[in-house]
């Protein structure tokens, strides 16, 4: 019952400021990325293993967090609004699954890899395919973010 006094404001107020942190999360890996993609020719085996590592770290945050946080915040305010973005969801969240499948092999290939000479070449390639990956990914989840969450910014206002 109490629920049911809070304003639209209160309920979904805290869901930008999940986004804006997620975006921010977002950021540290596209940083995490680049700093390791521009190594290639140069980086020692050792520092490129810290690389790899420390952008599987954010890449495994990243993804856990948009599915465990984010996208059930989405929908749950789709299901509020009740205005077709269930279904939208359900048509782009495949697609976003098969990304996150991507990224998880990739960290499961850099934790049974070497990082040895004749492994770089390979490794580089995985990585320039997640990058593609990633930037299908970037592209569905702001369209998610823009029709379940963005489009509902007046109504919320408006309640407020």
């Amino acid at each position: 019952m109490l629920e049911n006094c809070h304003s639209a404001k209160e309920r979904w107020g805290g869901v930008s400021e999940l986004i804006d942190r997620w975006l921010k999360e977002r950021q540290e890996l596209i940083v995490q990325y680049c700093d390791l993609s521009g190594a290639e020719a140069d980086a020692s085996a050792e520092e490129l293993k810290q690389k790899f590592n420390r952008l599987c770290e954010v890449l495994l945050d990243y993804v856990s967090a948009g599915h465990f946080e984010i996208y059930e915040q989405l929908v749950r305010e789709a299901k509020e609004f009740d205005d077709g973005g269930i279904e939208m969801a359900a048509r782009v969240y495949p697609r976003i699954q098969k990304t996150t499948e991507m990224a998880l092999a990739f960290n499961d290939r850099l934790e049974a890899s070497a990082l040895t000479d004749a492994e770089r070449p390979a490794l580089f390639d995985s990585l320039s395919k997640l990058g593609e990956s990633l930037e299908t990914r970037f592209e569905m989840e702001d369209f998610l973010i823009e029709h379940l969450h963005n489009v509902h910014a007046d109504q919320v206002m408006d309640s407020a």
